[in-house]
């Protein structure tokens, strides 16, 4: 043994340590190292897209969950308006799920400016699209503020809009949740029907039908009616379906369901239920090895980039479905077993694929970090077992897939090879990454390898929850080593994705980038900085 150890020159600050001169701009981690401080609005959009409702390796989701509620106010306080702007961009099929908005929205909902409240009318409809997003914003005001004058304003707009068909589907597909009826909301809201058949609807929300009318009342209430049908005459289920359009939630709580029944209702089932449904309908034996047709439709629904978009299908959406589906059933809410379809799971595979923004090869050379520590075990997903290291993986591979230099490696204390390659289907590369979870973080471990093996890469993506603790000089410090010896011009990219206040970009580092969360459009963005669009 030796002490070269201790008397070779340090070349950087422990990162248990601020950088000596940039106090002012650094915070400590729930880890006990110190980052730059990514600020309220980097936080926000984070928390936007990621949601604080699931514990994370560091934090629980109380804590998570008041920094969230502490950062949003802040932000209202400064810009009501460009609050509502990232409420939004989250809702569009960026966010894990629209909760984190919806419950956004009801804190800005309480902002004290006028801006506040008229941002908050705005973009109310286009965050509360249906029925469960309605209920999910009514259960989260009664908790966080009550009824007042602005609420009652959008409720009542809500319930009285002008596609009165839409309503209605909404209204029969989503009847209750979370200790609310639309019998409630009415009632609460005082909603004035504007015309005959917001009149018939809202009649059959709070009574019911007595009898059910001869002939349909209108092309708005059609299904409706074929519900109230279909409660009568439970042994014509397949007719309800078939001339009613009735989607399952509608059809399962009145109907006898059979296989035949299952069959008419997936010839229409939109792409979110079909997501959702895939491994009962193996089970029922509507999708076979043998049932080409319906392989076939699955295939055409779930490969089209333009329905996945429209759908707002999250990429976390396909890969949950990927997992649980090859699982047979031992993973998900499911109380159901069933042998996976081989094609399916290819179907699903691609539609990981497709469900991110990415474009043709930029030519570029890209080194994707990924995040292998121990806090990256953490479950994203409870009722599937997804883990940030699962998804940090998915997105560098999906980002590595749509070039053609590229590698792929891990970091915790060390900088190891994973063996994945786009050859890999995101199945076998989360097994290879997810097997790998250990240690402490140092995110510099990266640079100080490719400065050992003189690698010149373009861009470098760090895929991390961004709580680098364990080294001897900050990720920004070997970062300006690497540009020293080897390629002065490197682009980093660090994806964070955690809902933490924390960045390991240096703010005055130009050819450094701080982003968040689960964004689809992430590896897009990626290569628009590598080519200099951005």
């Amino acid at each position: 043994m030796n002490y070269k150890f201790f008397t070779q020159k340090k070349t950087g600050t422990p990162q248990t340590q601020p950088i000596p001169g940039r106090e002012a701009e650094m915070i400590q981690g729930r880890s006990g190292g110190f980052m730059f401080d990514a600020g309220i609005w980097k936080m926000l959009r984070r928390c936007l897209l990621i949601g604080t409702a699931q514990s994370t390796y560091y934090a629980g989701k109380q804590e998570l969950t008041e920094d969230f509620v502490e950062v949003v106010k802040e932000a209202i306080a400064e810009n009501p308006t460009r609050v509502a702007e990232e409420i939004l961009y989250a809702s569009d099929g960026r966010s894990i799920n629209n909760s984190a908005p919806i419950f956004a929205l009801v804190l800005l909902s309480m902002g004290e400016a006028p801006e506040a409240k008229k941002a908050f009318q705005e973009i109310f409809p286009q965050v509360v699209r249906t029925g469960s997003h309605f209920y999910e914003w009514l259960n989260y005001t009664k908790s966080l503020r009550g009824f007042g004058k602005v609420i009652r304003e959008v409720g009542k707009n809500w319930l009285s809009r002008e596609d009165v068909k839409g309503l209605a589907y909404q209204l029969l597909k989503y009847q209750q949740r979370q200790g609310f009826s639309h019998r409630d909301a009415l009632r609460l809201f005082h909603v004035n029907p504007p015309t005959e058949n917001h009149r018939q609807l809202f009649e059959w929300v709070v009574k019911g039908w007595q009898e059910l009318p001869n002939e349909i009342p209108s092309d708005a209430l059609a299904q409706i009616w074929w519900y109230e049908w279909l409660k009568r005459n439970q042994d014509k289920t397949h007719e309800a379906i078939a001339k009613g359009h009735l989607t399952h939630e509608m059809a399962a709580p009145v109907g006898k369901m059979d296989k035949q029944a299952w069959q008419l209702l997936f010839n229409q089932m939109p792409i979110g239920a079909m997501l959702r449904n895939l491994g009962s309908l193996t089970e029922l034996g509507v999708l076979r090895t043998d049932e080409q047709a319906n392989l076939d439709r699955v295939e055409s629904v779930l490969n089209n980039k333009e329905h996945l978009r429209k759908g707002r299908i999250h990429p976390i959406d396909v890969l949950k479905a990927l997992k649980t589906y090859q699982s047979g059933g031992r993973l998900g809410r499911s109380q159901k077993t069933w042998n996976p379809v081989p094609r399916i799971g290819d179907i699903l595979e691609k539609a990981v694929e497709l469900s991110f923004d990415v474009v043709e090869p930029t030519g570029k050379v890209f080194m994707h970090a990924v995040d292998i520590s121990g806090s990256m075990s953490c479950g994203v997903v409870d009722s599937v077992g997804l883990t940030y290291c699962e998804i940090a993986t998915t997105m560098a591979l999906v980002t590595a897939k749509s070039e053609k230099n590229y590698m792929i490696r891990g970091f915790s204390t060390e900088f190891r090879d994973l063996g994945i390659t786009c050859k890999d289907s995101f199945s076998s590369a989360v097994t290879k990454a997810s097997k790998q979870n250990f240690g402490g973080t140092d995110a510099s471990v990266a640079y100080d390898w490719m400065i050992n093996n003189k690698f010149k890469a373009d861009v470098i993506c760090f895929w991390t929850d961004s709580e680098s603790w364990a080294g001897y000089k900050h990720p920004s410090q070997a970062l300006a080593e690497y540009r020293q010896k080897v390629n002065p011009n490197i682009k980093a990219v660090y994806v964070t994705l955690a809902p933490y206040r924390i960045t390991l970009v240096d703010p005055k580092d130009p050819l450094s980038w701080d982003m968040g969360g689960f964004d689809p459009g992430a590896p897009r963005v990626i290569q628009m900085l590598a080519t200099d669009e951005l």
